[in-house]
């Protein structure tokens, strides 16, 4: 039976604000369902992906501390593109900081991004193989 990495859980401060982030940088909110006690089944994801981003609003001051902080510094989530200029013209013009000018390596084109809370992510075009 074939397997998918199907969810990435990623600690955000407020559901509405993550919600509002991402959909307008183009992801899709796939799925919002309230659980009770102020806790959200919060699913979105690029259009088309095969993996979607979980919203998981911290709770607690071990949460609390660790949002923006999951990949501990390092470039840890990978926004594949298949159009890189328009996607990261996109992304500049809707509020994205981007750390660096976009750059090619033998891997394909890539530019590193921070979303509002911190994480750092590449936003990606792989070369041909």
């Amino acid at each position: 039976m074939p397997r998918r990495l199907a969810l990435v859980s990623l600690l955000v401060p407020d559901y509405d604000e993550a919600i509002d982030f991402f959909t307008g940088i183009g992801f899709d909110l796939l799925e919002d369902t309230n659980l009770g006690h102020g806790k959200r089944w919060v699913r979105v994801a690029p259009p088309d992906a095969e993996t979607a981003i979980l919203l998981a609003q911290a709770g607690g001051e071990d949460q609390h501390q660790n949002i923006g902080n999951q990949g501990g510094g390092r470039v840890w989530l990978f926004l594949e593109t298949l159009d890189f200029e328009h996607d990261f013209n996109r992304m500049r013009d809707a509020g994205v900081v981007f750390e660096e000018r976009p750059r090619d390596e033998a891997y394909g084109r890539v530019a590193v991004w921070r979303d509002p809370w911190g994480n750092r992510w590449d936003l990606i075009e792989f070369a041909a193989m």
